[in-house]
């Protein structure tokens, strides 16, 4: 009899903790663009607390599905949701990191930041206009830089991504042809070129094809060597991709006043602004079925805000700003709610 008392003990230990460490993942799925970072944090979170952080890097439109039909504790995406869409689909935005999309090329004698292009040489390029290294409106802008004669190979994602949405972004403010005929989507119909998935597939296929250009979020051009393109500005300077020219680009964002967090920080005005910089932000339903799971995973973002801007540094992205984080855990006591309107967050 005691035999059994102990075994059925067991059992039940056994069981809780089995509830106890489902308790403790976190799951999340969505860009690309923040995953360095997002699993620098989650490395560092568990083995701090134990709770463990499964993020799906899959790109944003992928996240945005997955958080739609309730696969995942959260999504992420760097294309920012309308206020009506997030409305729509009983959801909430904040921002959680920013960073910058950077050109990377594989142009035989051309290193790291030894090219520049403006916004417009750049959307020609895409839209399949400027087809060799050679061509005049590149020679233009490099004087001195030796160009070869050879073809152009345009790289792009073939994934639905947020950081498809920040470059198409930039895309349509500096060039008319393309906003009238391509546009500013997650995903679009592009007129040439090759499609990697994810921003590493992207950095591979640019990697492996001699002539290429393609488009990375700037962690990986960094950790892939890559050679970086400089961009001539909103203000007519060309500036290189670094975390200062980031900041630069976000440093008159107004956030008090997005709606819903509705932020897009793309060809912005000033003297060092980086003309393709984003924030990346994370999605959760406004009424959760399941609190404790909302709550470790803000206890998450808010640890993160707290104690993980020093790693986002190192790994050059733009931590948000402390009255930022103000505005957003405010908002999280506000919007986050149990089925029974009970306060998640206090």
């Amino acid at each position: 009899m005691k035999k059994m008392i102990l075994t059925a003990m067991a059992a039940l230990t056994l069981a809780y903790a089995s509830q106890a460490m489902a308790a403790t993942t976190i799951n999340g799925a969505g860009a690309t663009f923040p995953y360095p970072i997002y699993g620098k944090w989650a490395h560092t979170y568990h083995k701090e607390t134990g709770v463990r952080f499964n993020y799906q890097a899959i790109g944003s439109g992928g996240g945005i599905k997955q958080i739609k039909a309730k696969t995942v504790d959260f999504g992420a995406s760097d294309a920012p949701l309308t206020p009506e869409a997030l409305d729509k689909a009983g959801l909430m935005q904040f921002p959680m990191i920013m960073g910058g999309v950077v050109p990377v090329v594989h142009v035989a004698g051309i290193g790291i930041n030894e090219l520049s292009l403006t916004g417009q040489v750049l959307a020609d390029i895409y839209l399949g206009k400027i087809t060799q290294w050679n061509d005049p409106a590149i020679k233009t802008l490099n004087q001195g830089v030796n160009l070869p004669a050879s073809p152009i190979a345009v790289i792009h994602r073939a994934d639905g991504s947020g950081t498809t949405w920040i470059f198409t972004n930039y895309l349509t403010k500096v060039s008319a042809d393309w906003a009238k005929n391509i546009g500013n989507n997650k995903a679009v119909s592009w007129p040439t070129g090759l499609g990697g998935k994810g921003n590493q597939g992207v950095a591979a296929f640019v990697d492996k094809v001699p002539g290429s250009i393609g488009y990375v979020e700037y962690a990986y051009a960094l950790q892939n060597r890559m050679s970086s393109v400089k961009l001539i500005n909103h203000d007519g300077n060309a500036v290189t991709a670094t975390s200062k020219n980031f900041q630069a680009a976000a440093a008159g964002a107004d956030w008090a006043h997005a709606k819903g967090y509705y932020m897009v920080l793309t060809d912005q005005p000033g003297a060092k602004s980086w003309p393709i910089t984003g924030a990346s932000f994370i999605l959760m339903y406004k009424s959760q079925k399941h609190p404790k799971i909302a709550k470790e995973v803000l206890n998450f973002f808010d640890w993160s805000y707290k104690n993980g801007a020093k790693m986002a540094e190192k790994l050059d992205y733009v931590p948000m700003p402390e009255k930022v984080i103000k505005m957003v855990e405010a908002t999280w006591k506000k919007d986050i709610r149990k089925n029974n309107g009970g306060a998640i967050w206090k």
